[in-house]
């Protein structure tokens, strides 16, 4: 069974190795405002469990998990360890990165050792160390092979082997299987969680950054999914299906389930803190809505599946089916939703009118359909489409839009919003673009 609550503590619970005290990120403006990328958190890593961060991408998973860890400043908050403020000094953490990040220079067993070796362990005592970690995740026999010579899998074992033979209380993970094949990935899954319950590593807690449910379902004791604009704690599930899980129990499903009901419930947390915070006297900016990073071509290919289906399907029976995991197939269903051609109810997608007459149209039409839905639900485009208007050229600069976006959203995410705009804007022949000269023109209806 599972059960979902929004606490970041659980009761009748040790001491936390780790916890996270109102943390967040911000970034100063010029003007005395600030962008909040990551709301105040609170968040405790308790022994003995395996967590899961799930959410959407660009919602902050990573940079969340550079605050605990430390390689990333907070703006505010702090993080204790065992109870005590760390301030500077790092606790006994890995990291697992998506990756690889070996030296191609260093041999398998140098690349273990290397961390060792910073440390100032003794040549022995880390070599020792290193042939018994590596021998753990199924490299013995590969100790004098270079990186060039192992397939990704192997590569990844390396990384994790690294990673443990320092034997930190936690393990952090940023998506460590993401880049595999679907096989691979599987196998590194079994055979880390077999690591785990069997004791064959010191680690007491591991935080798996993902953005595969089902990765977070079979794997974690806790999924914490993070909304976004700015990060915050969406919802806090305990896993207490025992171990080994099959994916295709009901169990499981029902999880899955409820996860994707509050990934795409319409009636989200994103506007419970503002993405920009103003000083005394600042008058606050209306707010922007946020762009999910996708091509109209998706977003046709999902409609025209929901036609085929009758008008409502499953997000994780078509996930599954497509072999589609979070992070591809959200952004196409919010794109979805933000343009009204779909709207999710109950972990389901349900085609609207517009949506239908979309999917059915041809190609011209599809472009009309979607200037109108775009002009009408995104403010940006709206936005975009009036500033060249007043233009007497019809012309204007991508600059011009992105020191605008640059209000809201930090200098990346400014840029992947404007991409992201300037690609439904031509779809929609909305406006023109020239990516030599970075000029945006308007196109006349």
């Amino acid at each position: 069974m599972s059960t979902a609550n929004t606490n970041t503590a659980l009761d009748a619970t040790p001491e936390p190795i780790i916890e996270a005290r109102q943390l967040e990120k911000h970034y100063p403006q010029a003007d005395g405002s600030r962008i909040q990328v990551i709301a105040p958190i609170n968040l405790a890593i308790y022994p003995g469990q395996i967590i899961a961060l799930l959410g959407a991408s660009g919602c902050g998973k990573s940079t969340l998990m550079r605050m605990l860890t430390g390689l990333s400043p907070a703006t505010g908050g702090s993080v204790y360890w065992h109870g005590q403020p760390v301030n500077g000094k790092f606790p006994n953490v890995s990291i697992v990165f998506q990756s690889f990040a070996l030296f191609p220079w260093l041999t398998v067993i140098e690349n273990v050792e290397a961390p060792l070796e910073a440390r100032g362990i003794p040549p022995i005592e880390r070599h020792k160390r290193a042939l018994r970690i590596l021998d753990a995740v199924g490299l013995d026999g590969f100790e004098s092979a270079y990186p060039k010579e192992l397939s990704g899998g192997m590569k990844q074992r390396v990384g994790v082997a690294r990673a443990l033979v320092v034997e930190p209380e936690v393990l952090f993970m940023d998506e460590p299987f993401s880049a595999l094949d679907v096989l691979t990935a599987e196998t590194l899954r079994g055979e880390l969680l077999e690591l785990w319950l069997d004791h064959k590593i010191p680690t007491r807690a591991m935080f798996i950054v993902t953005h595969n449910i089902e990765e977070a379902v079979v794997l974690a004791d806790r999924i914490i999914v993070l909304g976004r604009n700015p990060a915050h704690i969406h919802a806090d599930f305990t896993v207490s299906i025992p171990h080994p899980r099959d994916r295709k129990s009901a169990e499981c499903i029902e999880l899955v389930d409820s996860i994707y009901r509050v990934l795409t419930h319409p009636a989200h947390k994103d506007e419970t803190v503002p993405p920009r915070t103003y000083g005394p006297g600042a008058p606050p900016k209306s707010k922007v809505v946020m762009l999910p990073h996708t091509r109209p071509g998706g977003l046709a290919g999902l409609l025209e599946i929901l036609v085929d289906r009758g008008g409502r399907v499953d997000l994780h029976r078509l996930s599954e089916e497509l072999s589609l995991d979070l992070e591809s197939l959200l952004p196409t269903i919010d794109t979805a939703v933000l343009l009204r051609f779909l709207r999710t109810e109950e972990g389901d997608a349900i085609i609207t009118p517009d949506g239908y007459a979309f999917a059915q149209a041809d190609i011209q039409t599809r472009k009309a359909i979607f200037r109108k839905a775009a002009l009408a639900n995104v403010p940006l485009l709206r936005q975009m489409e009036q500033a060249l208007r007043a233009k007497s050229n019809r012309t204007l600069s991508e600059e011009f839009f992105r020191d605008l976006l640059d209000e809201h959203f930090s200098a990346e995410e400014s840029r992947r919003q404007l991409d992201t705009a300037i690609q439904w804007g031509r779809y929609a022949e909305i406006f023109d673009y020239d990516s030599q000269s970075g000029k945006l023109t308007l196109t006349e209806a």
